[in-house]
């Protein structure tokens, strides 16, 4: 588990100044993976009071591009946000809650997976999104 600490090294890390919406944002995504913008605005506003919409769309593009975030946006979703950076993983997306959990590389070495015809392409990642129903929605179903 991260410590305010630990949020603090990552943003001086990519040369990023210390601030409580950043910290607060950071926070926010650790601890809820896969959140939407509009999760992450309220649980950012519990914590800190007062922030704008605009500040947290700001401090979620600034980490973004710093790397300490990443944004995904499964087809038919808005986009997420995950800590989880650095590594070529992809997502498992339920047709009917839209829950999401990640899922680990495909077999093979990054890119993960090797394309029929790369198109002349240096191809560096692969994104997969795997769709189906998670155990509560196909439990639900067969009820």
């Amino acid at each position: 588990m991260s410590t305010p600490e630990d949020y603090e090294r990552q943003l001086r890390g990519v040369a990023l100044r210390v601030t409580r919406p950043r910290l607060a944002v950071l926070s926010v995504v650790h601890d809820h993976p896969h959140a939407d913008t509009d999760s992450i605005i309220g649980l950012v506003r519990d914590e800190l009071g007062g922030v704008s919409h605009q500040a947290v769309y700001d401090v979620l593009r600034a980490l973004t591009t710093a790397g300490l975030l990443r944004r995904i946006e499964p087809p038919g979703s808005v986009a997420r946000y995950e800590a989880r950076v650095g590594d070529n993983h992809h997502h498992v997306v339920c047709r009917s809650c839209g829950a999401i959990a990640d899922v680990d590389c495909a077999v093979g070495d990054a890119p993960c997976l090797t394309a029929s015809d790369d198109h002349g392409f240096a191809i560096d990642e692969a994104e997969v999104v795997y769709w189906g129903l998670c155990p509560d929605c196909s439990t639900a179903i067969s009820s």
